[in-house]
């Protein structure tokens, strides 16, 4: 029982720790993608992977608004057939960002998620993402790792139980989500008709 309350309890002091003025521009910016038809791409590894795929099933289909233009979003590890060729092939570390070289253009968002900020494949597609004019964001924990600092945007969860960091980072997906929709809610159509002019 101790325990049950000391993860409650600690999980609860960092999500209190998060930049959410950082969380808000993130929310509009992945807005304004989805207004201007940019792509959106999610990256993991291990349970990262798992919220990455969570999070772009949730952006494809809980934000549905009539007429509103869906989000274009893709994650690169649900099919282990390619994930797999390329990790064979190129090795594990470019198994990501090779894939995103064929789909990658100016001005898209390249989420990548890692609870270390040092995992080899999310790196590379972040470096490959920045150099490609995309907008970076990245969901990290521990220290950050050198994610952290390679990403135009950061939201850390400063702590080092990896369960915990991968919680609030699940959180982050549904929180943006439910922003997203709400916000395609609130906001006239107009707001998007002066988007296709």
């Amino acid at each position: 029982m101790k325990y049950v309350q000391e993860y409650i309890v600690d999980l609860q002091h960092t999500l209190d720790l998060l930049p959410f003025e950082e969380i808000t521009e993130i929310i509009g910016l992945l807005h304004e993608a989805r207004l201007s038809g940019k792509t959106i791409f999610v990256m993991g590894n291990g349970g990262s992977a798992s919220t990455a795929s969570h999070i772009v099933c949730d952006f494809a289909k809980n934000t549905r608004q009539a007429d509103w233009p869906p989000f274009k979003v893709m994650e690169f590890v649900d099919s282990s057939p390619i994930f797999t060729a390329y990790c064979n092939d190129e090795g594990y570390e470019n198994a990501i960002a090779q894939q995103l070289a064929h789909f990658i253009e100016a001005d898209d968002v390249v989420l990548g998620i890692s609870t270390s900020g040092n995992s080899p494949n999310v790196l590379k597609a972040i470096e490959l993402a920045n150099e490609a004019g995309a907008i970076t964001i990245s969901f990290t924990g521990f220290d950050g790792g050198r994610l952290r600092f390679m990403t135009t945007y950061n939201v850390h969860v400063p702590s080092h139980n990896i369960e915990q960091v991968e919680d609030i980072h699940l959180v982050l997906g549904h929180l943006i989500t439910s922003n997203l929709r709400l916000m395609t809610q609130q906001m006239p159509e107009s707001t998007f008709n002066l988007h296709q002019t």
